[in-house]
């Protein structure tokens, strides 16, 4: 499995708020879109080398996607490793309580809340700190920052991962974990 640095330019509208960043399905599919903000994540919390994230969404369209694309950023930017819901279903409480129960460094949620979700709809990225709640407004100001500013990002050249099977794998170095996404809730 390759690393690969992938050059790409700062996207306008990707700051976000407490919940994160809401946008349309259709904006967030736009090549780089997702990954840009998804390496901003990483380089706002200094990094991901020796840290472990929750990574899931509440399953509406794109999810799945999302997840697999994030799974290989995460390994390739050095993860040591990430507890991903079972077929990439994780509601937001749910996630607060498994980053809190297993000390992760926070996780990344895949939600738009209340909004409707669909093609058409729309999709939610957001960043939960170790407490298991919303990022700090200092944190998302770092993200905004790195978006901004972005000049690459990283991702591994690997197949996707099955995320049917509950059980431990890993990508490059990172320890990927397909957990029970309420087991712990």
């Amino acid at each position: 499995m390759n690393i690969k640095r992938v050059s790409t330019e700062p996207i306008e509208g990707q700051k976000p708020g407490t919940s994160g960043l809401r946008k349309k399905s259709r904006v967030v599919e736009q090549p780089h879109y997702l990954e840009n903000f998804a390496q901003s994540v990483f380089e706002a919390i200094g990094g991901l080398a020796g840290k472990t994230l929750v990574l899931g969404g509440d399953g509406r369209y794109y999810n799945r996607r999302a997840i697999q694309t994030i799974i290989k950023m995460a390994a390739a930017n050095q993860a040591k490793e990430l507890l991903v819901a079972r077929k990439g279903i994780l509601s937001t409480p749910a996630a607060s309580t498994v980053i809190r129960k297993y000390q992760t460094d926070g996780g990344i949620i895949l939600s738009a809340s209340h909004n409707p979700g669909g093609p058409q709809g729309d999709f939610g990225i957001k960043f939960n700190g170790a407490s298991g709640g919303p990022a700090q407004e200092n944190v998302t100001a770092k993200i905004y920052e790195h978006t901004r500013g972005i000049e690459s990002f990283l991702t591994l050249d690997c197949p996707d991962l099955d995320l049917d099977q509950l059980g431990t794998t890993s990508v490059g170095q990172t320890s990927i974990q397909v957990i029970d996404p309420v087991a712990d809730y």
